[in-house]
């Protein structure tokens, strides 16, 4: 059974609307790029749910397409059902997307919301395009 998805912040209300066409593609782009993001992290010397930057990794997944997905969530409570099939990675980070996109360096892709209704693959050239987008 899939419940409907409901937004429940601004980013999850822009992604819904250029899903249903309210809105158009460069709008919910421009809308990602002033947002934060919650980027999964493993982090074996975490305390306490903190994360130490020196040794916290990006949850990542190899694609059909034969590059590696970042993964992100539109909040840390999407992110609690997905990461249940991946220990370690119960933690994370909420951050700027263009923070996100200055740190994970060229050849990625990014999953916002994976196995969600209201979610959105982005192949590496496009995540290199809002890059340049956003001054980075």
């Amino acid at each position: 059974m899939t419940l409907e998805f409901k937004a429940q912040n601004d980013l999850e209300r822009q992604l819904l609307a250029a899903q249903q066409g309210e809105i158009s593609e460069q709008e919910f782009m421009h809308a990602l790029l002033t947002s934060q993001v919650f980027m999964p992290i493993h982090d074996k010397y975490g305390i306490g749910g903190l994360q130490g930057s020196a040794s916290a990794v990006p949850l990542s997944l190899p694609t059909e397409d034969d590059f590696d997905a970042i993964i992100l969530f539109t909040s840390p409570e999407r992110a609690k059902p997905f990461l249940q099939d991946f220990p370690g990675y119960e933690g994370g980070l909420l951050a700027e997307f263009t923070w996100v996109l200055e740190k994970i360096g060229a050849g990625h892709g990014i999953s916002l919301n994976p196995g969600l209704e209201a979610g959105l693959d982005m192949a590496p050239d496009t995540v290199a395009q809002l890059a340049a987008e956003s001054g980075e």
